[in-house]
């Protein structure tokens, strides 16, 4: 069973220098962030056996978010992760991910979350996606969908997880399950496409699961307290 997110005090929110720091307390909580509620209902599946309680932005009054300026998934999840540090106190696990079509050069990239301005919908951005691939035939559009999942500990350590899955761009979208691109990302080995597929079968394929798997292994290596707050490599990239 996964978890349930759970009600969360303030005196959570702590650094080292706060009379409310406590080791212990810091070390069961893993700060999930994002304000996407589809990305917190399958990291609340992904993530359901660890000994962790989740916390969520809107649980402690947290509303504000990093500018993503990096070049990279990596990057911009690794300045997501040490923002919502800095602003918890708690071991944090942010992610950046996106799309990547090949007949579109890599695009929309780093930049799918905002693929087609501000503002607008999941929708408005799949059909801006279908128009940009008009034409292209099938052996073309192929694609992948990449996700850097990255934690950052209290002590300033931090470490890097990748998934990938790869797929093509359908003709029409179709599915209505999934967030964002799922409704066009086709899975030629299952013969649909990612919105097709029922939650716990995506939370198993998908480049998301893969990347978050990954984070999981590490974190269940630190069971012990004191090992979850210290005693790790300071930078590390894992790639799948």
């Amino acid at each position: 069973m996964g978890h349930q997110l759970l009600p969360v005090s303030l005196p959570l929110l702590n650094h080292p220098s706060s009379k409310w720091y406590h080791r212990e307390t810091v070390a069961l909580h893993l700060f999930l962030a994002t304000y996407n509620p589809g990305k917190v209902a399958e990291y609340l599946s992904l993530l359901g056996t660890l000994p962790l309680d989740l916390v969520t932005p809107s649980q402690v009054g947290i509303t504000t978010a990093p500018e993503e300026t990096g070049a990279t998934f990596e990057e911009n999840a690794l300045l997501k992760a040490k923002y919502y540090l800095e602003r918890s106190g708690l071991l944090t696990l942010a992610d950046d991910s996106g799309l990547e079509v090949d007949a579109l050069n890599g695009g929309p990239g780093v930049h799918s979350a905002r693929y087609g301005g501000p503002g607008i919908s999941d929708s408005d951005r799949v059909r801006k996606l279908m128009k940009a691939l008009e034409g292209v035939p099938w052996e073309r559009r192929t694609a992948r969908f990449h996700c850097v999942v990255a934690l950052a500990w209290p002590d300033a350590a931090w470490e890097t997880f990748h998934g990938t899955r790869e797929g093509y761009i359908a003709l029409e979208p179709k599915g209505a399950n999934g967030f964002g691109y799922d409704p066009v990302f086709f899975l030629p080995e299952l013969g649909m496409t990612m919105a097709e597929l029922p939650p716990e079968v995506k939370n198993r394929l998908s480049h998301r699961a893969e990347a978050a798997r990954k984070a999981m292994l590490r974190l269940q290596k630190e069971t012990a307290v004191t090992q979850l707050v210290g005693n790790r490599s300071p930078k590390t990239s894992f790639r799948g």
